[in-house]
């Protein structure tokens, strides 16, 4: 009442009226709030105010005696606008306090019911514990003078590790002006057996092995040994097959035992659950950002993916395609998801993709800020002149170029190579 400009003030800095336990303070701050889209600030004082809380009690809007234009009065005059800050901060403490102990007494419920679900119990659970402390309507408005002089800084500063992530391919590095970023959603796509994973196990290899990047892939299609296997003979130069038949020889073993203790102490994790649910995978990045410092996620692939349920295919995708970015930008991490084109390119002459050609596209291509289409002209044409060539074809690149590199494909070493190293 004694500065009403301070309702709005508090409310834009995230401060929730709901936490204010009295209803009778409750309601002034609402009385306040409601005055002053009529009046000017120096009408509301604590006689207008008790006009508005004596109608609101009589119509039931307000169940608690309201205070007396004399209660009113005092309080009017006792007030410290300069302490509001302080004051509402002690309320949003008590208030965090009081759902905490609510929070505690549902956790205990969920816990003893026999339809207890780990996955999706627990992650419900950690999202309640995240939004305790955050008040709903939390404004995240920055004056644009702000945000200039960081924008000014790296626009004359070259990106490093910290905040790029490189792939492994020098032409590719440099249309992505040094590698992914984070907060970055990518999808990487292509027809069945074109090399996405292999591609995306490149990208795996660059991150964590290259660069020491922490990186956690979950392989919904490969077993974790397979996935390890990709891996290791593309980084060692192994023939894959080789591997499969037992009968690596004994120079290649001395390169991988070389290798080995570089790639055991990687930062590379995998998972290879079949039946990854979005709180599952929310639940995994929340605990390996805070416990490993996880930076990049690649999930291979997208289709395979438990969906929520949905009234159509479609429209579940979209709904994994959306949390996927979400998840991307809330942890400041870059996600790779892989994904499945449909049969548009073998209707076409030459067969190249485009980002339409994915399957459920619409929100796909909406989310991603970077679509990677993987082509190899061999596939189609066995004598083809480009033969052990393969076009990585960056379709969408939100706020840069876009533009095709050719890559050499090394299928027996299970690996995608700049065409200087073939």
């Amino acid at each position: 009442m004694a500065d009403p400009a301070c309702v709005d003030d508090m409310a834009s800095k995230g401060f929730d009226p709901a936490d204010i336990g009295d209803e009778r303070y409750r309601m002034i701050w609402f009385a306040v709030e409601d005055l002053a889209g009529t009046l000017p600030a120096s009408a509301i004082r604590w006689q207008a105010v008790a006009r508005k809380l004596q109608v609101w009690h009589a119509e039931g809007r307000m169940i608690a005696r309201p205070f007396t234009e004399n209660e009113l009065g005092d309080l009017y005059m006792a007030a410290n606008p300069g302490a509001a800050a302080h004051w509402a901060a002690e309320v949003t403490r008590g208030a965090i306090a009081a759902r905490g102990r609510a929070l505690s007494a549902n956790m205990h419920v969920r816990f003893s019911n026999p339809a207890f679900d780990p996955d999706t119990d627990l992650s419900a659970i950690q999202a309640e514990i995240d939004n305790l402390a955050k008040p709903v309507g939390q404004s995240h408005m920055v004056d644009l003078g702000a945000l200039l002089p960081d924008v000014i800084e790296r626009a004359t500063t070259k990106p490093t590790i910290e905040d790029r992530v490189p792939t492994g391919f020098i032409d590719l590095d440099a249309l992505l002006s040094g590698g992914f970023a984070p907060g970055q959603l990518v999808v990487v796509a292509a027809r069945p057996a074109m090399g996405k994973t292999t591609l995306a196990a490149g990208f795996a290899r660059a991150a964590a092995l290259t660069n020491a990047i922490p990186t956690a892939i979950w392989s919904l299609e490969m077993s974790n040994t397979e996935l390890a296997t990709t891996i290791l003979c593309g980084e060692v130069k192994i023939a894959l097959h080789h591997v499969k038949q037992g009968i690596v020889d004994d120079t290649a073993v001395a390169r991988a035992a070389a290798k080995l203790p570089d790639m055991a102490s990687a930062p590379l994790k995998i998972d290879d659950n079949a039946y990854l649910t979005l709180p599952g995978l929310r639940a995994a990045i929340r605990n390996l950002v805070r416990t490993f410092g996880l930076k990049v996620v690649i999930v291979d692939y997208l289709q395979l993916m438990q969906a929520p349920p949905a009234e159509s295919r479609q429209v579940a995708v979209s709904m994994i395609s959306r949390a996927l970015k979400v998840m991307a930008k809330e942890f400041g991490i870059t996600i790779i998801v892989l994904a499945q084109l449909n049969r548009g390119p073998e209707q076409r002459q030459d067969k190249t993709p485009m980002v339409s050609d994915l399957r459920e596209s619409g929100a796909i291509e909406q989310d991603a800020d970077i679509v990677i289409l993987l082509h190899r002209p061999d596939v189609y044409e066995r004598e083809s002149p480009r033969a052990g060539e393969a076009d990585v074809i960056v379709g969408k690149h939100r706020g840069g170029p876009m533009g095709t590199i050719t890559v050499a494909f090394q299928g027996h070493y299970a690996r995608f190579v700049d065409m200087a190293e073939t």
